[in-house]
């Protein structure tokens, strides 16, 4: 459950068809603010929808920090994939 609820609190947005123009702007402006094109966008954003101000909301990973637990088999399966055949180089 702790992963589902990590997916859907960092759900990621997919913008397609922007407009050159507007590529370019936005990519401009990231320059101009030493900002990354993410930044700018969630600014704009924010500000085009009337929440200017609004930090926007940051995941630092604490409620999976430590979570991660040891796994025999798949590290020898995993093992066992890098293997390489020296007879399928030849």
């Amino acid at each position: 459950m702790q992963a589902l609820t990590a997916y859907t609190a960092c759900m990621q947005y997919t913008l397609r068809n922007v407009p050159k123009q507007l590529d370019r702007a936005l990519r401009a402006q990231a320059k101009r603010e030493h900002k990354s094109l993410n930044e700018v966008l969630l600014t704009a954003l924010q500000r085009a929808l009337g929440i200017d101000g609004e930090p926007p909301a940051q995941r630092d990973l604490a409620d999976i920090v430590g979570t991660w637990q040891d796994d025999p088999e798949q590290e020898r399966v995993l093992a066992e994939q890098r293997t390489v055949d020296p007879e399928l180089w030849k």
